[in-house]
């Protein structure tokens, strides 16, 4: 898969960050897709955050008559089991990876590092987040499944890693069932992780985004 780059939103303060989010955005969309977030949670300016917004490939995706689109993997049937292609969303995962080790190799705390994803996006943010090999900061997953959830063999760095799973009531696109389906079989491995549901469809709303500052400045302020 090429790569496509990455949006990069530095500190508005004008210091030099010392916590960095990485947002991956959903199918079909870009990493511009969640610049608005940024000023919408309301973050206070002492935090020097980095917020990293990759941009996914261009595939063709099966589910959609094989149109070409940005895309971090095939799906290849829209069922409820959602049959993804695997190798492709961990080639995704390790495109991520490598990235975030480009921070920790430019002095960034590894634990001062979020993973972020939402829809498509968030499949992919679990299986980097709980494969990495050196501690992260938090992992925020929005409107998403566990993917790779059978063949996942997750490191032990992230045992204790602090999970948010966000969820809307009406979801058409992948239902609130498959959200928390994802979070109970974290949980059963033993992992912490705060599930909240909204009253919204496939998107975010204000109380969410209210709710992501509020957690992003717990994990690093």
């Amino acid at each position: 898969m090429s790569d496509p780059g990455e949006l990069i939103i530095e500190p508005k303060n004008g210091q030099p960050a010392d916590a960095c989010v990485f947002i991956l955005h959903g199918l079909g969309a870009d990493g511009s897709d969640f610049e608005p977030l940024v000023p919408a949670m309301g973050l206070p300016r002492s935090l020097n955050v980095r917020f990293i917004m990759p941009h996914a490939p261009r595939l063709p995706v099966t589910v959609n008559g094989g149109m070409v689109m940005p895309a971090w993997y095939d799906i290849l049937a829209m069922d409820l089991g959602r049959r993804v292609d695997t190798l492709q969303l961990k080639r995704s995962a390790e495109r991520i990876q490598a990235l975030i080790q480009e921070q920790i190799d430019q002095g960034m705390d590894s634990r001062r590092i979020i993973v972020a994803g939402f829809s498509q996006g968030g499949a992919v943010a679990y299986h980097t987040a709980l494969t990495f090999p050196a501690p992260l900061g938090g992992l925020l997953a929005m409107s998403t499944y566990l993917a790779t959830g059978e063949s996942l063999e997750p490191g032990d760095a992230n045992r204790g890693l602090a999970i948010e799973v966000h969820h809307g009531s009406f979801d058409p696109v992948v239902p609130e069932s498959l959200g928390r389906a994802g979070a109970d079989a974290l949980k059963a491995k033993g992992y912490g992780v705060n599930y909240r549901q909204y009253p919204m469809a496939h998107a975010l709303c204000p109380q969410q985004v209210n709710d992501i500052g509020k957690w992003l400045q717990a994990r690093l302020a």
